[in-house]
């Protein structure tokens, strides 16, 4: 804070004028920053040439008295202290930064738990709280336990997966990532691993000191996407988890929101729940595309060859259906436990809005929502139509959410309004009647979203 009381209080004025229009108090901080990263960078240089100098030199510049040359360690070893100081000048400045650009309140530490299927849109919906500095992101780390730890759906394999799942949340929570060693494969030496799933979506794992000097030598199956990183170090990222003044977490492999009961209470965590749903009808047309090996029965039954849709296959569809419609019924009834602490968002809300959701998220987790966040998301909303990958974030989504409506048969949508309609009704999805009215444009599939929604 030393930076900040040595401004000049007319620039300190200017400062807070500017804090109203966030872009330029950003790139006038970022600019002081590099200032002083270079006049420190200059010293550290200046210092480091003296220190270089042959033990010759250094006695020649002494008085006549010869005293003993440095060794080369001592050298070494004021040069790592100055590497050291270094570091903790420039942590200190991004926290100056942070404050300047309006954080200087940061409130209570908050954990936020993303609750999702596959195809839901969770991935993009993540990204509104990766894009946040101050929140340490974890995308799908329960990955690697569903990997490692193989549970029959149904019955008590089922409790016992939810179970395991929920320990390992409530530990990621805390910044103990120490707990996925366990389930990586193969196992990490030392705590490094260069196999921990999509690093590249969380960029908390890709920023420093996260980041390590990259190695030739060693390949990275998830690596980050914007710069190259050495294995990662599980030790520095849970110290940088634990700096961070938020965490929060996205996943696809829990559905069960009672067996959340014992984090929510945890004195230790501040939980938040944002569940997420989409039209089953559009998850279905979407997972047939992204998983095509896996839905190869739906899509020659589709076809209308001769492949019998199997009836296990809709019973899991049906029950997929309902466990989300149970859990958000848990949710929407208020339960004394989760009272203030469980959202319901359907991804169509979001498409058709996003700044306005994630607004709407941000207050519901008590937290500002930063520029960098509305910068990601007016980069990200208005991609070109043919700019959008299956597994992409970057969508033109006012235009994509409802594309699935052209595209599947309606004998599909027909099944999935069978098997799924009491979901379907919880969370105002319309049914269609006939082929025509599914692809009709002017027919809405979408009742409004209910205030009630956010509890």
């Amino acid at each position: 804070m030393e930076i900040r009381r040595a401004l000049p209080q007319d620039f300190c004025e200017l400062l807070h004028c500017l804090k109203m229009r966030s872009k330029y108090a950003i790139l006038l901080v970022f600019v002081i920053g590099l200032v002083i990263i270079e006049k420190e960078n200059n010293f550290i240089s200046r210092v480091s040439d003296k220190l270089k100098q042959s033990p010759q030199a250094l006695a020649e510049a002494n008085s006549t008295e010869t005293s003993p040359p440095p060794v080369e360690n001592g050298s070494l070893a004021s040069l790592r202290e100055l590497d050291a100081a270094f570091s903790q000048l420039r942590s200190h400045l991004q926290n100056v930064t942070l404050q300047l650009v309006g954080n200087e309140d940061p409130g209570p530490r908050r954990h936020i738990l993303l609750m999702a299927t596959t195809r839901t849109g969770s991935s993009f919906v993540g990204e509104f709280f990766n894009q946040q500095g101050s929140i340490f992101y974890l995308f799908e780390p329960l990955w690697h336990i569903e990997r490692t730890v193989t549970f029959e759906p149904g019955g008590a394999n089922a409790v016992g997966s939810a179970l395991v799942y929920r320990d390992v949340l409530k530990q990621l929570l805390l910044c103990d990532l120490y707990i996925l060693e366990s389930f990586i494969t193969p196992a990490p030496e030392g705590h490094l691993t260069p196999f921990m799933f999509r690093r590249g979506s969380s960029r908390s794992l890709c920023e420093e000191p996260v980041c390590t000097p990259s190695s030739k030598k060693v390949f990275e199956k998830y690596h980050c996407k914007n710069r190259r990183c050495g294995p990662l170090n599980i030790t520095l990222a849970a110290e940088a988890c634990r700096r961070k003044q938020h965490v929060a977490l996205k996943t696809v492999r829990i559905r069960q929101l009672e067996f959340l009961q014992p984090l929510v209470e945890d004195p230790r965590l501040d939980v938040r729940i944002i569940q997420l749903v989409r039209d089953p009808r559009a998850v279905l047309a979407s997972r047939i595309v992204a998983f095509s090996g896996k839905y190869e029965t739906w899509k020659k039954w589709a076809s209308e060859v001769e492949a019998p849709l199997r009836e296990e296959e809709v019973q899991r569809l049906r029950g997929n259906c309902e466990s989300i419609r149970l859990s958000a019924e848990l949710g929407l009834r208020r339960p004394g436990w989760l009272r203030g602490r469980y959202m319901l968002v359907r991804y169509e809300d979001v498409a058709r809005a996003p700044l306005q959701k994630a607004e709407e998220m941000y207050r519901f987790a008590g937290l500002p929502l930063t520029p960098q966040v509305e910068d990601w998301i007016g980069k990200n909303t208005q991609a070109p139509r043919d700019g959008s990958g299956v597994y992409s974030t970057r969508k033109n989504s006012s235009e994509q959410f409802e594309k699935w409506r052209f595209s599947i048969p309606f004998k599909l949508a027909q099944v999935v309004q069978d098997a799924c309609a009491p979901a379907m009704r919880l969370f105002g999805y319309k049914l269609a009647s006939s082929p025509a009215a599914l692809a009709n444009r002017s027919f809405s599939l979408l009742e409004e979203a209910q205030p009630s929604w956010v509890t």
